[in-house]
């Protein structure tokens, strides 16, 4: 899987900590930045990431800012991704089962390390069910359906 994780400053630090526990667990990864703490539009980095995945750069991505909502806003503009806001591992294992979600955001103002280690590798290791009636409804969200 090719895995990219990327932050606003006010993920950074959560960043930091979630790349340890991702090395650990094996996943390999490239970081998109920011680099350090210093204050970022968290728009830019958001838009690259959802990009990034959408271009096929990348299978998945996961994308932090102070509380996950503008990042996971700003990736869902972007054709082809399905950003989902998770603070918890059931929240998580749906995403990918039941929205086949390729960008996970959190807020780095919202939980703590431990808990977003076990929220990122709940999502990782969750393969999407395949499940009709799930599909049907994600084609109804892609743009150009009948409802979007």
């Amino acid at each position: 899987m090719r895995l990219v994780i990327g932050s606003d400053h006010g993920g950074y630090e959560l960043k930091e900590s979630l790349k340890e526990n991702l090395e650990k667990a094996g996943y390999k990864f490239d970081d998109i930045g920011t680099f350090g703490q210093e204050a970022v539009d968290y728009p830019q980095v958001g838009w690259e990431l959802a990009q990034a995945v959408a271009d096929g750069r990348y299978d998945r991505g996961i994308i932090l800012c102070g509380t996950g909502i503008g990042v996971s806003i700003v990736a869902n503009k972007v054709s082809g991704v399905r950003a989902s806001l998770c603070h918890d591992t059931f929240s998580a294992r749906a995403a990918r089962e039941h929205n086949d979600a390729n960008v996970l955001a959190m807020g780095g103002r919202v939980i703590g390390p431990g808990l977003a280690a076990d929220i990122a590798l709940v999502w990782l290791q969750t393969e999407f069910s395949g499940d009709e009636r799930h599909m049907r409804r994600i084609s109804m969200i892609e743009p150009g359906s009948h409802i979007a």
